[in-house]
């Protein structure tokens, strides 16, 4: 699936990825492939992104919007 991590200021992450961990404001979740459709807030916290090649990467985030849809992911965060 393809993921996109937007800040107002600059594009951070850009790429496939095998899983992402958000912070929710619910509550952390995470993203497989195949999810379902869904759009929820985010609070501050750490998303977490592995790739194809099972590296993490770490990006801190102050809040923001995950959308979900046809394995296409993005967050639109405050960094």
């Amino acid at each position: 699936m393809f993921l996109e991590i937007i800040t107002p200021e600059k594009k951070i992450f850009s790429g496939e990825v095998e899983a992402v961990k958000l912070p929710g404001a619910e509550g952390s979740f995470g993203i497989l492939n195949n999810h379902a459709p869904i759009i929820a807030t985010l609070k501050k916290g750490i998303v977490k992104v592995t790739d194809k090649a099972n590296k993490v990467e770490n990006f801190d985030i102050n809040g923001g919007v995950v959308e979900v849809l046809n394995n296409k992911i993005i967050v639109l965060a405050e960094a």
